[in-house]
Formats: C-alpha cells, structure tokens, sequence
C-alpha cells in the first residue's frame, strides 16, 4: 500500500494531522445507474491511494470517517454490505500496512460491529500495534456528540469518587477522556462529495482545522486533489486567535 514514494510539491506545508469525510460513494455508484454497494466498493481504492501518498508525505496522523453513528439509519442491507466490506478490507490490507510500518486503530461503538468485524479490528490493532511510520485511525460507528457526552461522564465519575477536585478540571482533562486523546488536535479536514459541513465528526479535535472542501466524489479522489488539499493548507495563516502581525513576528 505504500511502496510507491510520492513527494508534496516544494514549498508545500505537510499537516501534522489529516483528517478525512469520505463522501459521495452513494452518489457516485447512482450517477452510473449501479447499486450503492458498488460505491462503497469503488470507495476502498482511494482509501488506499490517500494512505499511501500521506505516509510518503510526511503526515503523523490520518484519521479516516469510515461509518458514523447516524449511518445506522442506513437500509438493512446496506448496513450488512458496507460491513462485509470493512471485514474483507480489513483482512486483505493489513499484513500490507503492517509492512510499511503504519499503525492502525479504531475508534466508535466497535461493540456495536458484527462479531466477525469487532475479531478483524482487534487483529489489526494488535497486529500493527508497534508500528510507527503513521498512525491510521478509522473512525466506525462514530459520533461526536457521543465522544463528547462520554468524556464529561468520565470526569463525572472522577468527581464523584473524589478523585478530581471540579475547580481543577480543565481542557486537558477534558481531551483526555475523548477517544482521540492519543492524537494531536487536526490539521487539516478534508471533506469530499460537495458537502460543505463536518457532520458530527471530532468535534473537539477540529477546533481550529482548516477545512477543504472537494468537489469530487470520493471513488474518484485522486493524488492531485490531495496535492491540492496540501496546498490550500499551505496557504492558510493559522492565528490561533493571535493577529497575522503577531504570527509573521514569531517567523522572524
């Protein structure tokens, strides 16, 4: 999966963290008069491509949103596809990512995953689990509201057993208790398909992304969309509620 080494252009600011919506294979798979299964399938190839090229360019951290928490409400039998595919994927990728050294992990209500996908993702965490090329998170059955109504039930918890004083809870305690606590906050949000929102997606972890926004349909999200995702980041000033004045003086 990443043999291939594919440098970002010159002069182009790599993200640290990458972050991915991928979106638009329903409508991909209606414009060819196919059934939506075909797009979920046709789906998997840029996951591969984007893997790739972000390994070679340096990224740190890929988070990928692969099914949300709202998905459920998805026809039956999509559901059973879409899982079938995670499983397939999952077991025919891995010895691939584990030889290039990218370690994946997953995060979501996996106990809500069939139990022959929740086997995969275990095997797979445990598999790559010293890897340190990049780490891959895949995001399935997730939602952000959750993860944030989770964390304030940990501190909760924390409270009440008296082992946290409230007037000492502050953001770090907080990010500690989501399940991105082991990954820096995003870079860079990447959203495919047209969609100009983040839909429920790491919501804390995107407080201050620059967010790209790509026409494209994820089956046919290719390396040059991505270069040109890279590039619009590089061009952003990320101020972090400082003025530009003050961010070009710290470059001096």
């Amino acid at each position: 999966m990443v043999a291939s080494v594919r440098k970002a252009t010159p002069g182009v600011t790599v993200p640290k963290h990458v972050a991915v919506i991928m979106d638009g294979n329903g409508r991909w798979a209606r414009q060819r008069a196919l059934p939506r299964q075909a797009g979920h399938r046709a789906g998997i190839k840029p996951v591969r491509a984007v893997v790739e090229q972000c390994a070679n360019h340096g990224v740190d951290f890929l988070t990928l949103f692969a099914f949300s928490s709202e998905n459920w409400r998805r026809p039956r039998e999509e559901i059973r596809g879409i899982m079938s595919l995670f499983v397939d994927a999952l077991n025919r990728q891995v010895a691939e990512l584990d030889e290039n050294g990218i370690r994946l992990s997953f995060m979501g209500e996996i106990q809500l995953l069939n139990p022959a996908l929740q086997e995969a993702i275990r095997a797979a965490e445990v598999r790559t689990r010293d890897n340190t090329r990049m780490d891959l998170m895949l995001a399935v059955a997730y939602g952000g509201r959750a993860d944030l109504v989770n964390a304030a039930k940990k501190i909760a918890r924390q409270v009440a057993a008296g082992e946290l004083d409230p007037e000492r809870i502050d953001e770090a305690h907080y990010a500690a208790g989501l399940e991105m606590a082991q990954f820096p906050d995003v870079d860079l949000l990447i959203r495919t398909g047209g969609e100009r929102r983040i839909s429920n997606f790491l919501l804390w972890s995107l407080a201050y992304s620059e967010l790209y926004f790509s026409e494209a349909l994820w089956p046919d999200f290719e390396a040059t969309e991505l270069d040109r995702a890279f590039e619009f980041y590089s061009s952003r000033q990320r101020r972090f509620g400082r003025t530009g004045e003050q961010v070009e003086a710290t470059r001096c």
